[in-house]
């Protein structure tokens, strides 16, 4: 129906996460209209998200690719003392926009999920134990911000028997979230009082 090249081009959006065929095809007759200089940045940007930007060695947060460390990491007004446990990257922004936690961050890459083939060796938790070790000055407080999901919860009560013997305090965010709610959508006010009454 449509040329070859756009065909190609609907398969690849359609990769992309939420963007179904129809909203691929949309997306390909809008950029058709742009003017060749507009297309030529977005390609540029879409190349540069691999050839400047990488992952955190300490946080697994992203970074820019001439620093080792995030933005956060590398901030010595931080707290080190405090590691916030989150599920992805996108659950930062929120918890940051609370301006209720000042500590540092630790991104799991998921939730231990045997059903979606993920169990705790596909997570970035050796990486964790590993971190609470060898830091200086030592952690005090593991705050877990998972989603408050069985899969949640399950990663919690894992990381925990394994962070029990380091005699470290945790704590998670109170339950003024709702089960199954997705920490990337909690509105900054529920977030703050979650942080604040956090057990």
């Amino acid at each position: 129906m449509f040329p070859e090249t756009i065909q190609n081009f609907v398969k690849q959006l359609s990769k992309l996460p939420d963007i179904g065929p129809r909203a691929a095809t949309r997306l390909a007759f809008y950029l058709i209209n742009q003017n060749q200089e507009e297309l030529e940045k977005l390609s540029e940007s879409i190349k540069n998200l691999k050839r400047k930007v990488h992952l955190c060695s300490q946080c697994f947060n992203i970074a820019n690719k001439e620093n080792n460390s995030c933005s956060i990491c590398s901030n010595s007004q931080r707290d080190k003392s405090i590691i916030c446990v989150v599920e992805t990257i996108l659950n930062i922004p929120p918890i940051e926009k609370t301006r209720q936690f000042t500590g540092l961050y630790h991104v799991l890459g998921g939730l231990i999920s045997p059903g979606n083939g993920l169990g705790p060796e596909n997570l970035k938790i050796d990486e964790l134990i590993k971190r609470i070790k060898n830091s200086n000055p030592s952690v005090k407080e593991i705050i877990f911000a998972l989603s408050p999901s069985t899969e949640g919860d399950t990663t919690f009560l894992y990381i925990e028997r394994m962070i029990k013997p380091l005699n470290i305090k945790t704590s998670r965010l109170a339950r003024g979230l709702s089960l199954g709610s997705d920490l990337e959508y909690i509105d900054e006010s529920t977030l703050s009082s979650a942080f604040r009454g956090r057990r």
